[in-house]
């Protein structure tokens, strides 16, 4: 099989991240991946789409020393449309203030490979309605906490008011816990700065706030819409806030735990199953504070390292080895199913 990553910036790319843990994985059951980042691609002169790009090295055992050798390899040109596979896995928030050309590279140029025969994971098209947190409200009503999304300062105000002077502030579009505020109730004299602060993002999505955060949140990963599982290992971890930072996911400094999948988890993956196979979506994260989902990740959803670090799971194999029963299923049936069926075939 031959595989491309795309990612925002090669010369970016950590050991930490869940991107590396499927490269290696990949190259050691054999096949062949490369690397691509945002401002690689090339639709040629003769309509072929191609792109600069990295091999990944196939001879490294750490990840410290994979990431050297990637970055140390000179980019060479690929007939992308030669892939068996596209992962996108940038995550468009990483380039909304400097590179904002660079947001909608993977959607673009994704739908051009899946329109040539090139399995595109996730779906492109369904990547496409999920830029930002509004794709969200697609879920069902009874999973999400109160939200309301608006640029109104006198609307979010009385929003606060509703909820008790007790509510979360974020921007519609962003990742990694950037101008996420908790609105307590003696917050009064700073609520006018945070509203200003979250609004220089655009729009402000102001959500109820759950109790249960103080618990962290988890982070649930799904293949194919369904739980992401090896035996009764369930590819889950918790999220714990630092100190009084209410953000906990890993960006902001939270820490993780292992987590206790249990019924109430398994429900709202099951109710999140529909929309999420609609869309093409082969490999989402989700995050669960208490019996309430407050995040759907289906851009570059990370932690599998984490993962492996708690658990001694490596849940890259099971996400691998989907891809190439699809791959699989699609040279025996090129024109049976669309990018989006075959994505969570």
């Amino acid at each position: 099989m031959k595989i491309a990553l795309f990612v925002n910036d090669i010369e970016a790319e950590e050991p930490r991240y869940a991107t590396t843990r499927l490269a290696m994985t990949a190259a050691d059951r054999g096949h062949e991946v490369w690397y691509i980042g945002t401002g690689d691609f090339e639709y040629t002169a003769d309509e072929r789409l191609a792109a600069r790009a990295r091999r990944a090295p196939t001879n490294k055992r750490k990840r410290e020393a994979f990431i050297e050798a990637l970055s140390a390899d000179e980019p060479e040109p690929i007939d992308v449309e030669c892939l068996d596979v596209l992962f996108l896995r940038n995550d468009p928030a990483v380039d909304f203030v400097d590179r904002p050309w660079a947001q909608s590279a993977g959607v673009i140029f994704g739908e051009l490979a899946a329109d040539r025969g090139v399995l595109v994971v996730n779906n492109p098209a369904g990547l496409s309605k999920a830029t930002n947190k509004l794709y969200f409200q697609q879920f069902p009503q009874k999973l999400r906490p109160a939200t309301l999304i608006t640029r109104d300062p006198a609307s979010v105000r009385d929003f606060v008011d509703q909820h008790e002077r007790h509510a979360v502030l974020k921007p519609l579009q962003g990742s990694g816990g950037q101008n996420v505020f908790l609105i307590r109730p003696d917050d009064g004299p700073n609520l006018a700065q945070m509203i200003d602060a979250v609004s220089r993002d655009g729009y402000i999505v102001a959500q109820e706030y759950l109790p249960a955060a103080a618990e962290g949140d988890v982070r649930m990963f799904l293949i194919d819409g369904q739980p992401l599982a090896l035996g009764d290992e369930y590819a889950a971890f918790r999220r714990v806030r630092k100190g009084e930072d209410m953000r906990s996911n890993m960006h902001a400094g939270g820490t993780a735990e292992p987590a206790k999948v249990d019924d109430t988890m398994l429900a709202i993956a099951e109710a999140c199953r529909p929309r999420l196979i609609q869309d093409g979506m082969f490999f989402v994260g989700l995050d669960i504070v208490g019996d309430k989902l407050v995040e759907v990740n289906v851009f570059s959803p990370g932690g599998l390292n984490i993962l492996h670090g708690l658990t001694g799971v490596n849940f890259a194999v099971p996400l691998v080895e989907a891809l190439e029963r699809k791959v699989a299923f699609r040279d025996e049936d090129p024109n049976g199913l669309s990018n989006a069926e075959l994505a969570t075939l």
